[in-house]
């Protein structure tokens, strides 16, 4: 009988100890590691727990994760900036104004809510100054684009926000993707699967209405 429990112990301990490892290979938070390891092996508590294991496993997060809310943030943020812009200029076809009022009103929450996600993972909301060139965020536009699309006036601006929106959303959607893989955090991984659909319906969206201008 001792024989039995000693070993039921260990094999309950080896368990706890390879959860550990395994959830925190790749994740910020050590206490969503400890919950999830003593929920697997407490069986009898299950029921009564299952509330903070639902809590637990929202706040898991990886790498991953971290890097696409760091990254998309700035990048939403800027398509906010461009939208503004052309929504303070007169003479624009009401099809490109409204499309710009669409990605803002989309948008303006999704930064709100990776802010948030950040934030209760214990994480910079800004993305690290000596970021490796290979995570540059791609689509964004520089100061010269910006430029540019504050000077345009009437079709040409128009054209030009299409232009630049087009490229500015191909670029979410490749990083929208990347989380879609690599991420851990079911949250994130819907919000990239979301930005994917609605983004690429979006990109269609665009190409049509410059085809007419």
């Amino acid at each position: 009988m001792k024989k039995t429990l000693t070993l039921s112990a260990a094999a309950i301990a080896a368990a706890i100890a390879l959860a550990g490892c395994s959830a925190g290979s790749g994740t910020g938070s050590p206490e969503a590691s400890t919950t999830s390891g003593m929920n697997h092996g407490s069986s009898g508590t299950a029921s009564s727990s299952a509330p903070a294991a639902s809590a637990a496993a929202s706040a898991e997060f990886n790498d991953a994760d971290t890097m696409f809310a760091q990254m998309m943030i700035p990048h939403h943020t800027q398509a906010v900036a461009m939208s503004d812009i052309m929504l303070k200029k007169e003479g624009i076809p009401a099809a490109v104004t409204d499309l710009a009022t669409k990605i803002k009103a989309a948008q303006g929450p999704e930064i709100e809510k990776m802010t948030g996600w950040l934030e209760s993972w214990g994480q910079p909301t800004m993305m690290p100054t000596n970021m490796p060139s290979t995570h540059s965020m791609s689509g964004m536009m520089g100061q010269d684009d910006m430029a540019k699309l504050e000077a345009a006036q009437g079709t040409e601006a128009a054209r030009l926000f299409l232009t630049q929106m087009i490229a500015h959303h191909e670029g979410a959607v490749m990083m929208a993707k990347t989380e879609t893989t690599d991420g851990k955090n079911a949250d994130a991984v819907q919000l990239s699967k979301e930005i994917v659909s609605s983004q690429e319906a979006e990109i269609q969206e665009m190409k049509d209405l410059l085809a007419t201008l």
